[in-house]
Formats: structure tokens, sequence, C-alpha cells
């Protein structure tokens, strides 16, 4: 990932998150933009995970703030899973273990290289509760250890007014599956 942003780019990058805070304030009541703001700018590197998920497709917003570290919690907030990380198996693992039209990349590398982090369940269902997300798509979460060393992997998507969690084998990978990220700042 690259780890430094032009002033410019920054400034853009600042520009759409705060019209997306102010258009969604559902999403973090009681956190006021200048101090999101304020953090983001002394935080170069973070401000550099959020323009990967920015540029991914991933409308990354402000969804909570931690008061144990002090840090605000990002998450992508695109109304589908992010078009630039589709078609992906879940981990590098997979990825290696599959012979026949391997996919480019995994959901876990991905996030590694962009620096943030991949929803686990309760996360990518606290996402549901801010919105209706996921509803042609699906997204893969983390998966437990237990499961992942059977060879599966877990994704999650929003049909009929519910989030239903289902299995797949961790290299398997759909045009329609991705997967969505956090960020702490």
């Amino acid at each position: 990932m690259k780890k430094k942003l032009s002033k410019e780019i920054q400034a853009e990058l600042l520009s759409i998150l705060k019209e997306r805070f102010e258009n969604n304030m559902n999403r973090h009541k009681g956190i006021n933009w200048q101090s999101v703001q304020s953090k983001l700018e002394s935080s170069l590197e973070k401000l550099c995970s959020l323009n990967e998920m920015e540029l991914s497709g991933g409308e990354p917003d402000v969804v909570g703030f931690d008061s144990k570290t002090n840090e605000f919690i990002f998450f992508d907030c695109s109304a589908e899973s992010p078009k630039g990380r589709r078609s992906i198996s879940y981990d590098h693992k997979a990825l290696e273990a599959r012979k026949k039209f391997p996919p480019e990349d995994s959901a876990i590398n991905m996030a590694s290289q962009m620096g943030i982090e991949i929803l686990d369940e309760v996360q990518y269902r606290k996402l549901q509760m801010l919105g209706s997300f996921d509803c042609k798509t699906s997204s893969w979460i983390k998966t437990p250890d237990n499961i992942r060393k059977l060879g599966g992997a877990i994704f999650a998507d929003l049909r009929y007014d519910n989030v239903f969690i289902y299995h797949n084998g961790a290299d398997s990978y759909y045009a329609a599956r991705g997967f969505s990220g956090s960020l702490r700042v």
C-alpha cells in the first residue's frame, strides 16, 4: 500500500469523508466531524488506509468511538460489497490451494495490504443495524480458526430483512462476493 498521500489527495479524501459523515449522521450519533478530522490529520498512515477503502469502492464512514482506546471506528458502508474487492477467495492459503482458475487475491491478504481488518460477525451485524447492506452481494467475514482449519470460511449477506451467515470452501470465489473492512483511527 502507498504510505503517503499528496496534500491534494488528502484534502479531497477529507472532503469526501466529511460529506459522507454529514449525510449519514445516524451512523455516528454524538460524534462531531472536527474531532474525527483532527485525528485523521495526525494519522496519515490511517488516512492512506481510508483512501484504499475509498478507491476500492468501500465508502468508509465513522460508525463509532471506542472511549477506552480513544479511537474512531470506520466501517465500509457501501450498499453492496465493494466492487474493487470481489471475486476473491477467503485467505492466501485457500488461494494457493486452488489449482484451477485461482482468483487474483484473497480477502485477508487485501485487507492486510490496505491496513484494515475484515469485519467479524458481530461487526457485520452492527453494520446491518445502520442500514441495508449486501442485499445483492455477500461478504466474507472473519472466520473462526476451528472452521478455517477444516477448509471452510464464512460469509454473510442480508436477505428477507435478515442477516444470514453461511459457509463455503475458503477457496471458493464469486463475482458478487467480496468483503467489508474496519479501521480504527
